[in-house]
């Protein structure tokens, strides 16, 4: 509804389409202060010929790179959509009218004409910022697009920004050519264009972003504070003063004068002046909201504008946090003030990136040539959610790390979807001769792998970070702390993000959100050298000579290599649920503690980014073979049933996914195995009866860690299967008592995001899928049973059942050794290396020599879930652990899944006299000491 005061005066008379909408960007200015910018643009035929041999020419000159989607439009053909630009720019014109073109969406430079609402434009473009246009005016298309969607309820206009980039170099550099050419944060000369457009023609971006709808835009804006009211007062300021004398005479009543702003709030689209100078307001305040938008974009992929690495550490050492360090290393050490600056300054040059934009282009066009070499293709999954966050947050990248490949390979999809490349928190073990500085050029900046007790480090360290987050600068760090030599993933070190939330509690810029980002190979450049590790062989130290025995892999085809990024987890979501206020730390400081509730809240965040990395999981052709020949006897199985196995596991992940962000390979069973065959991990043995399909001649380790990497999607249907198929018959409620004691420990070890209230909703969904399958039968009163012997679908659930053994062998083989031993016996870490000894001894004799078996990293998991449940308590003075009755309850559950044999071999295995205890013990003590005595 129209406000009263308003309704007589606001219409009195039309647009004047003749004189505000013939040409491109003009109006007839009403007097010389006028808001609008004016322009005469010729439609004549020489401007069109024009236009078409700047086309022909940049066409020749220019090869952009769209980044991101295009936009979708509505197939509504009275929809009008204009195209919106920050800088007026002929290239930039003449360059969207080509994309425009290319990508078949409306073009840019053809006249848009609308006689029913007055509009007539030579072209569908908005320049926010006109040439001739001066700090107080507007742009003039903006103007009247706007001025006729009030006139016009029904008029549709959708908007699209757009930005374009000529090169992308973040910081200002020293060479004048790249001034000349790369574009920053200064706007384009007419002959930094004719260099952008000569020398950076081949490293042009443009992303055209989401529609926005106009109107939206102007009720959104005069439904925001303190908006309304300016608006009000823009109208006020063009009505004569007898009409404001007429609305005083009659709306003294402050009520009634508040109905009236309450009607501009319910109507905003009519309760303005349709025209130019009365809506001055709303115009300027939509240009700067649009303006704020393209600049948000643009800082997203060029990255904060940055300072030489000599001053960022000059800054760092002289901060206040970094001043009140050196002050108590120096009391604490006694040493002067001066030596501890210098041991700040040291440690600073240590760690701080070297950016080089020349470097970064460098990685980026060997990479893409490397990536073709070794891969058949990257994959990327779910990058959309990550763009739309890069103008508003501080994106923080907490990948799994699978190999040293993942640093360059996430920077590189990153750069190459057109957002500013993360500084990476890499180990000094990297920093090694022509790599480390390449690394540190780019992307890297180097921290020690250990530090504990070093206050002054940490302090530099905690002071560096801040820098970075403060000044919008995206993050990379590996949350497990190294690579997973067993494709798992590994418990959380709370170190950096302890670290991140520091610096947010001290001072936010913008607020923090955490990407876990899920990477995934098909083969894998270190495999061989996992396995060795695993089975005890010394870990090599990173040099250029191991660089190079890497570099003769590159003729190698290591089939394609995913990457997903997963669900954004909020910093500030966390904070609420954990009471922790803003800016609770103080500013000027980097060594006031986490309490308790930040330190909760930090171990929750690092456990999320592992459930969050696992639900973005990638079932590859390459981890489903794994998964399910590894499961058969002798690792092969009759090619048919090898197929309808494949099958079962895809209509299994697929028809009850694992989470949403899961994605799960589109490949048909046949082209799975074709696939596997292709890449020499797998094997057809030609046969009369059948063709067989086997793990090639020693892939089977190799597999395994492509097994573990989607293990969690299939872990709580492989234990279903086998509590059924162990058993024969079974009720759900003793099943669902079973899982309910089990599963925290395959929670901790496989990070499964399925809560624990909510576990027995979980089971029903998954058994009932497992009975529509045909793998388990239900012969009613709660009664589950297994499908006939001997038939396909009963082959097919030994085959599932068989993932999950080896976990709980592993817990089994444990709780024997601490039952046997006592109570008060050992240490955490003697349990671990015994542990790991009965594992190898294990493995070589009854379990192929799989060295995933006996992964330290597994038997920690699972002794800490058994000491964060109370079944384990360790003695403070020595470390002993001890524990009840209760140990024996979960081993007594281990008899409903394990074979009878295997719980004997298990106890076997575990059954250790005090002087085969001592002795082993005494030779890993000293097999430690001769490996750090190398190390050192």
């Amino acid at each position: 509804m129209i406000p009263k005061f308003l309704k007589k005066r606001i219409f009195k008379a039309p647009v004047a389409a003749d004189n505000a909408s013939v040409t491109a960007e003009s109006v007839t200015p009403a007097t010389d202060v006028s808001p609008i910018a004016t322009k005469t643009y010729s439609n004549a035929p020489l401007n069109q010929l024009y236009r078409q041999l700047s086309g022909q020419v940049l066409d020749v000159a220019v090869k952009p790179k769209l980044l991101g989607e295009l936009p979708e439009f509505d197939n509504d053909d009275k929809t009008l959509r204009f195209y919106v630009l920050q800088d007026y720019s002929r290239s930039n014109s003449i360059l969207i009218d080509l994309q425009t073109q290319e990508h078949k969406l409306p073009p840019a430079l053809v006249g848009v004409n609308d006689s029913a609402h007055g509009i007539k434009e030579n072209a569908a473009i908005i320049f926010l910022h006109h040439p001739h246009a001066k700090d107080t005016q507007l742009s003039p298309r903006l103007s009247r697009l706007v001025s006729a969607v009030l006139q016009h309820p029904e008029l549709k206009v959708r908007l699209v920004p757009v930005s374009i980039l000529w090169g992308r170099a973040p910081e200002k550099e020293d060479s004048l050519f790249k001034l000349l050419t790369t574009d920053n944060w200064e706007d384009p000369s007419i002959t930094k264009q004719l260099f952008n457009i000569g020398v950076m023609g081949r490293d042009t971006f443009v992303q055209f972003h989401p529609p926005q709808d106009l109107r939206t835009l102007i009720n959104d804006n005069l439904k925001g504070d303190g908006d309304a009211s300016a608006v009000l007062e823009s109208v006020a300021a063009n009505l004569n003063v007898e009409a404001l004398k007429d609305i005083n005479s009659k709306d003294t009543d402050s009520a009634d004068n508040n109905s009236a702003v309450k009607n501009i709030d319910e109507a905003p689209n009519y309760a303005v002046v349709a025209s130019a100078d009365g809506n001055r307001e709303l115009v300027r305040s939509l240009q700067q909201q649009l303006n704020i938008y393209l600049d948000k974009q643009r800082a997203s992929m060029l990255g904060p504008d940055l300072s030489d690495r000599r001053n960022l550490v000059d800054k760092l050492v002289y901060s206040p946090a970094i001043k009140h360090a050196i002050e108590a290393e120096a009391a604490e050490t006694g040493t002067s003030e001066r030596e501890a600056r210098i041991l700040a300054k040291s440690y600073a040059n240590e760690m701080v990136n070297d950016y080089s934009h020349s470097i970064v282009r460098g990685f980026y066009k060997f990479l893409t040539w490397l990536w073709t070499q070794l891969y058949d293709g990257v994959e990327v999954h779910h990058f959309e959610r990550v763009r739309e966050l890069a103008a508003d947050y501080e994106l923080v990248y907490v990948p799994c790390h699978r190999s040293h490949v993942d640093y360059l390979l996430l920077s590189y999809v990153i750069y190459k979807r057109g957002l500013s490349i993360p500084y990476v928190a890499a180990g000094d073990n990297l920093d090694v001769p022509i790599l480390g500085p390449l690394l540190r050029g780019a992307v890297a900046f180097y921290i020690r792998r250990s530090f504990r007790g070093n206050a002054l480090y940490t302090a530099v360290l905690r002071e560096y970070m801040h820098t970075l987050i403060t000044r919008n600068t995206p993050i990379e760090y590996f949350i497990e702390g190294g690579r997973s030599r067993s494709g798992r993933l590994l418990p959380p070190k709370m170190g950096m993000l302890a670290m991140t939330v520091h610096s947010q509690l001290r001072q936010s810029n913008k607020p923090v959100v955490f990407i876990p980002t899920y990477i995934g190979y098909e083969r894998i450049m270190e495999g061989g050298t996992y396995i060795g590790e695993l089975k005890g062989k010394p870990k090599e130290s990173e040099s250029l000579i191991g660089l190079l025995k890497v570099g003769r892999k590159i003729e190698r085809i290591f089939g394609n290599v995913h990457l997903s990024f997963g669900t954004p987890l909020h910093l500030t979501d966390f904070m609420t649920k954990f009471d922790v206020p803003e800016n609770s730390l103080p500013a000027d400081r980097t060594d006031t503690p986490l309490d308790s509730k930040a330190s909760a809240m930090v171990d929750n965040i690092g456990i999320k980014v592992m459930q969050h990395i696992n639900k973005a999981a990638v079932v590859t052709p390459v981890s489903l073979l794994s998964l399910v020949l590894l499961s058969a006897p002798k690792s092969a199985l009759d090619e048919d049933i090898c197929r309808e196995q494949i099958a079962l596991y895809q209509g299994l992940a697929q028809q009850l996914p694992y989470s949403s962000d899961t994605v799960v390979t589109d490949m048909s069973p046949q082209q799975i195995i074709d696939y596997g065959i292709k890449l020499k991990l797998i094997e057809r043995i030609p046969h009369i009866l059948g063709d067989i399909i086997q793990i090639a001649g020693k892939q089977a380790a190799l597999l395994s860690y492509f097994r573990n990497n989607i293990l969690h999607v299939f872990i709580l249907l492989s234990f279903l299967s086998a509590l059924v198929a162990r058993n024969g018959r079974i009720e759900r409620s003793r099943l669902d008592n079973i899982a309910k004691q089990l599963y925290p420990f395959l929670q901790s070890e496989l990070f499964l995001y399925y809560p624990a209230h909510g576990l027995a909703d979980t089971l029903n969904k998954k058994i009932d899928i497992l009975i529509a399958h045909g793998l388990i039968i239900e012969l009613g009163d709660g009664m589950l049973s297994v499908p006939e012997a001997n038939s396909r679908c009963y082959q097919q659930l030994q085959v599932l059942a068989t993932p999950v053994e080896q976990s709980l062998e592993r817990y089994f083989m444990t709780l024997a050794l601490l039952a046997q031993q006592g109570s008060g016996n050992l240490t955490e870490n003697e349990v671990v290396d015994l542990c790991h000894l009965l594992g190898q001894r294990l493995s070589v004799l009854y379990a192929d020599d799989i060295p995933d078996f006996f992964d330290r990293a597994l038997f920690t998991s699972f002794l800490g879930a058994l000491t964060r449940l109370d079944y384990l308590q360790k003695e403070e003075e020595t470390g002993l652990l001890t524990f009840d009755q209760r140990i024996d309850d979960i081993a007594h559950h281990a008899k409903y899944v394990l074979s009878p044999d295997m719980m004997q071999i298990l106890q076997q295995v575990a059954n250790l006299n005090e002087e085969e205890i001592a002795h082993a013990i005494t030779e890993i003590s000293n097999k430690k000491q001769r490996k750090f005595g190398r190390k050192r």
